[in-house]
């Protein structure tokens, strides 16, 4: 059967994932019985019928490959180098060894820096390929810009603009405070993908990274994207519950999809 271009929810969770190892909160008790709020690391899959990759491999990636009944991977598109969004390449590196077929790895020049720095042997492996910032890139079919986005106290991270046969939608799980010249691209789209790691997060201001929802609907308002999925949750968010949100705003859970067309 023809794929049709299609967005998968692998993981929407923050760096933690839920639940937390060392918490009892309802939440996380949920997730460890019937799972309705379990979340991994934040990650998703797109496909078409030009191809497929992934956007981030964090530590849940082998388990969220299994998900998918998948054995091989041959791309993948990386947001910024935090271990909850990269911790996965080392398993992808030697699944790509053993097949020995390389991988692909798509990030801006700084990303793929940083990660070399971190598990320089991965190039033997998989092959490190920079994203062109001004003139973008393209995977599966799908027109990809790529710029740089405030991440707060943990520095920054990229988000993602595709566009494929008319339909355009961001990436954005890692961001916050977004200046004038960050939103520009957010403008115009059919979806917006975006991080929002508490329902309002009470936290000083300085020491945060991650837009909350109440926030993020101030910046919905302003950029009016035909429909929005917020991912990247903290074990503060309880699918069960009622957020009284837009209607065009809808939380992502793990095996969510979405048809990009």
């Amino acid at each position: 059967m023809t794929k049709y271009n299609k967005l998968t929810f692998l993981g929407t969770g923050d760096a933690m994932g839920v639940p937390r190892l060392y918490c009892d909160c309802k939440v996380c008790e949920e997730a460890r019985t019937t799972g309705e709020n379990r979340r991994y690391r934040s990650s998703v899959f797109v496909e078409s019928a030009e191809g497929e990759f992934f956007i981030d491999g964090g530590p849940d990636f082998r388990h969220q490959m299994e998900m998918m009944e998948k054995r091989k991977l041959h791309t993948m598109l990386v947001t910024h180098p935090h271990f909850d969004h990269i911790g996965g390449l080392p398993e992808w590196a030697d699944a790509c060894r053993w097949l020995g077929e390389k991988g692909k790895l798509y990030a801006p020049q700084e990303v793929l820096n940083a990660i070399q720095e971190q598990f320089p042997w991965l190039g033997n492996h998989i092959e490190m390929i920079p994203v062109d910032l001004e003139n973008g890139l393209v995977l599966a079919g799908f027109h990809i810009r790529a710029w740089k986005v405030n991440h707060g106290k943990n520095g920054y991270s990229y988000a993602y603009r595709l566009e494929k046969d008319g339909y355009i939608w961001v990436y954005c799980s890692d961001s916050i405070n977004l200046s004038e010249e960050e939103q520009k691209l957010l403008y115009g789209l059919d979806l917006l993908v975006l991080g929002t790691s508490f329902y309002h997060e009470e936290a000083a201001f300085e020491t945060r990274s991650v837009y909350d929802m109440m926030e993020a609907q101030e910046l919905i308002a302003k950029v009016k994207p035909k429909q929005t999925i917020f991912t990247h949750m903290s074990h503060d968010v309880d699918l069960r519950k009622d957020y009284t949100l837009s209607p065009d705003i809808m939380l992502a859970y793990t095996g969510l999809t979405h048809s990009l067309q």
